[in-house]
């Protein structure tokens, strides 16, 4: 379990520097469409590297998964395609603040209603004050 927490939180910290070498790289190159793009080549060509290297089969079931979970795709374009654009004029940590927001206003939805096969954890006064809590501490960070 403490691996799947490093893992994590190493995804974490990569969120906001992936967020200001895009909106960089857009910058640069005087498009955040294109910036995103390459973003998404290099993404795939790494994730079909490991795929290939981990499960290769998977590909096979693709056509008998519903096609609503293919809608993830959409999210990630749309979160990369966001930040990229605005990072640069709202700034890298006011914009990754309202990703968290996001992040833990939905976390908090799946995890209640167990939507898409989540292990269903019913959102009660404490989980309630911690998210509160953790988005106060997220909004106090950007003010100082």
């Amino acid at each position: 379990m403490l691996h799947h927490a490093l893992i994590m939180l190493a995804a974490g910290i990569g969120i906001p520097i992936l967020a200001a070498l895009n909106a960089a790289l857009g910058r640069t190159i005087g498009s955040p469409a294109v910036a995103a793009t390459i973003l998404f080549i290099v993404a795939f060509a790494c994730a079909a590297v490991v795929a290939m290297l981990t499960n290769p089969q998977a590909f096979a079931k693709l056509a008998a998964a519903p096609r609503h979970l293919f809608l993830a795709g959409v999210l990630i374009a749309f979160y990369v395609l966001s930040i990229t654009w605005i990072a640069p004029t709202m700034g890298v940590g006011n914009a990754v603040f309202f990703v968290l927001l996001g992040q833990l206003i939905s976390a908090a939805a799946i995890d209640h209603f167990g939507l898409f096969t989540a292990q269903p954890s019913p959102l009660n006064w404490t989980r309630a004050a911690g998210i509160a809590l953790m988005a106060t501490g997220v909004f106090v960070t950007q003010k100082a």
